[in-house]
């Protein structure tokens, strides 16, 4: 088995921005379990990290929009923000394209996939890996799923991908670790941010941790918009990485609200 670690963990912008304004009680323990995942994925003896994350219109737009896209290129820089405001300050993000090219390769075998060799990290990577690999010390894999610009690949093609990436990550000899991040409930940039709804983000988290597949895949588009608002069609980040699980359960090690970062946060990893 190559896949030695699978979690999932949020990535809004406020985690690191805003982190002086947070309860330090809540946001302690937060940092806490982010740093327990980090040392988690050491001591699973990971190679590299694929990150699956939603982009933010950083690197494409409504003129070209791939459902899913996995980086291909020797390095990545991040973030594309201003570090004033997100506090992370821009570096350089290796990459290790000879082992992305044959996870692509494996991938297409039963999927559609848009590669990129040149990418530029926003909060949605480069959050959690200010504190997953805060020295920059381990090959990225970045992979996209467009949960920003409708239609949305529909939640079974995110199953499908997740399971997918398990059969590449498989086929290689080198120890994995995949990482899901996304938010739940939240309505970014709109009159609405900082909005949370906490009952959709725990029937979500249950549905997870029980890697409930019929469950996951039930919301639909116009439900989630309703109740999570356009920022919970990052769900599909989550459902693929449980995919990617292959029916394993889930252990929630952190799940709060935290209004001053805008979303519900959390850190699970599966039982591989």
């Amino acid at each position: 088995m190559s896949l030695v670690y699978a979690g999932i963990c949020s990535h809004g912008p406020g985690i690191t921005a805003r982190a002086d304004r947070a309860d330090p009680v809540v946001r302690d323990a937060f940092y806490a379990n982010l740093d327990k995942m980090r040392q988690d994925i050491v001591d699973a003896g990971a190679e590299a990290i694929i990150v699956i994350a939603a982009e933010h219109f950083a690197n494409f737009f409504m003129n070209n929009m791939p459902a899913y896209c996995i980086g291909m290129a020797d390095e990545y820089e991040g973030p594309i923000e201003d570090p004033e405001w997100l506090k992370i300050e821009k570096t350089k993000v290796p990459g290790n394209p000879g082992l992305s090219k044959r996870l692509i390769t494996e991938l297409m075998q039963t999927v559609d996939v848009a590669f990129s060799e040149e990418w530029k990290f926003d909060h949605g990577i480069s959050v959690p890996l200010n504190f997953l690999t805060p020295e920059y010390d381990m090959p990225i894999i970045p992979a996209n799923i467009n949960c920003q610009g409708p239609p949305l690949t529909p939640l079974h093609r995110a199953w499908a991908f997740g399971e997918a990436l398990r059969r590449a990550c498989d086929s290689v000899p080198e120890k994995l670790a995949i990482v899901g991040t996304g938010g739940i409930s939240h309505w970014p940039a709109t009159p609405d941010s900082g909005k949370i709804n906490l009952e959709w983000d725990q029937e979500f988290m249950d549905r997870f941790k029980r890697n409930d597949k019929d469950a996951m895949l039930s919301y639909s588009d116009e439900e989630t918009y309703r109740d999570a608002g356009q920022g919970g069609y990052e769900i599909r980040t989550l459902i693929a990485t449980a995919a990617a699980a292959k029916g394993a359960q889930a252990n929630v090690h952190f799940f709060e609200p935290i209004p001053i970062f805008a979303t519900s946060c959390f850190c699970a990893s599966f039982e591989l």
